[in-house]
């Protein structure tokens, strides 16, 4: 009889301590990504990622539960992104939707989270629709998108005094997006300005060649690039054989982020305009708190996907904190107006558009011994470009 009153006590504490793990539980993080496409970006991303989680669960974790990341590759196709997206929803049990790098893969999940009504963090995708024309309930957006930052480089474009520009950017929804932002601003404040050339070959299959001589052919006074990656390598490559740059100024989004400025080395223009990221010089405290972490768990130093994956997980943490909740509906009516501090400083997500106020640094580049640094650089707060709230009804006037 004793045995069994023990064995009944012993089952009950059992069953007590499985009710208390399950109440304490984790807060599943399903990320998607295009890891193998674009492995320059997404690698120190998925560490800026992972340095985050560490950070989050060593301090106690979110509402009592400690923070699970599972991450899918979409194989840079919207319809697998999708896919792997409706997969982490219904066979991993997630809490949170977050990732996704190209523009075009990031909306495919937006509307998927608009129809599932779940809540998605876009990190990276960089097209205005993501937050404007196209945005909606579910879907926010961490990075400053093509508006934001055509409108911090333009002021930069207009000092150069050139008339003549020609523009270059792979032919998806981020370049055409960034291009059409970028001729948008400079004609309101240059109206003078032509655009005599325009060079849009597909993601990832540049034919450098006959690229930069279209380009040289049209003598332009000035150029505006889009190309990232390897496109941007190539392009840079056969731009420096030809003279293409020689005597013309370049405005170039992204460059200046060493994802995309390390692969140059001996070849890294001069001059540039570019935005971008100079994890060296940075000297705030919050970047140098990330810097030092980063550095002392990783044995490398950030790339601005690190910044981009580390800022994502703590907008979720912060976002879970302030709704108490991971419901989706609790966690869009927190992240309204949602502060936190990013290594870039302190952020908001906008309520009328869900764009965050992360900036970038604008700057210009430099070939230094051989390798591609950025110099003049200045942080242009992301608050300070972007449209106004009665701007952004009229674009997502079909929310």
């Amino acid at each position: 009889m004793q045995f069994k009153v023990l064995s009944t006590v012993t089952c009950l504490g059992l069953m007590a301590s499985l009710v208390t793990a399950h109440a304490q539980g984790v807060i599943k993080i399903g990320e998607v990504n295009s890891y193998k496409a674009q492995p320059a970006f997404l690698e120190p991303y998925k560490k800026g990622m992972e340095l985050a989680v560490e950070e989050i669960n060593a301090a106690g974790g979110v509402n009592g539960k400690k923070l699970e990341l599972i991450t899918r590759d979409d194989n840079a196709n919207p319809g697998d992104a999708v896919r792997v997206a409706e997969e982490l929803i219904s066979r991993e049990k997630i809490d949170v939707l977050t990732g996704t790098f190209l523009s075009n893969t990031g909306l495919a999940v937006a509307d998927f989270a608009k129809q599932k009504k779940f809540f998605f963090l876009a990190g990276e995708p960089l097209t205005d629709k993501m937050t404007w024309q196209g945005g909606n309930q579910y879907t926010f957006r961490l990075r400053p998108g093509t508006y934001m930052q055509a409108a911090m480089l333009v002021p930069e474009a207009v000092k150069l005094k050139k008339k003549r520009w020609a523009v270059v950017y792979p032919n998806y929804e981020y370049g055409q997006s960034a291009v059409a932002a970028f001729k948008q601003l400079l004609k309101a404040a240059q109206p003078d300005v032509e655009f005599v050339a325009e060079q849009a070959p597909p993601l990832g299959k540049v034919d450098a060649g006959s690229v930069v001589q279209a380009l040289a052919d049209a003598k332009p006074d000035a150029i505006f690039n889009v190309l990232f990656g390897a496109d941007l390598s190539k392009f840079v490559r056969e731009g420096n054989t030809r003279g293409l740059f020689k005597g013309r100024d370049v405005v170039s989004v992204l460059t200046g982020e060493p994802e995309y400025l390390d692969p140059l080395k001996d070849e890294s223009p001069n001059g540039w305009i570019v935005t971008g990221y100079p994890w060296h010089g940075i000297q705030t405290p919050e970047h140098k708190a990330f810097l030092t972490a980063y550095q002392d768990k990783f044995k490398d130093y950030p790339r601005l996907g690190s910044v981009v994956g580390y800022s994502a997980i703590k907008s979720i943490a912060a976002g879970a904190a302030k709704a108490k909740s991971t419901d989706s509906a609790k966690l869009v009516a927190a992240f309204k107006g949602l502060e936190l501090m990013t290594p870039f400083g302190k952020i908001s997500y906008r309520a009328e558009d869900h764009q965050s106020t992360m900036g970038a640094f604008v700057g210009k580049t430099k070939n230094d011994n051989g390798k591609g640094v950025m110099v003049d650089y200045t942080y242009f707060d992301g608050a300070m470009f972007q449209p106004s709230a009665a701007d952004v009804k009229k674009s997502r006037a079909a929310d």
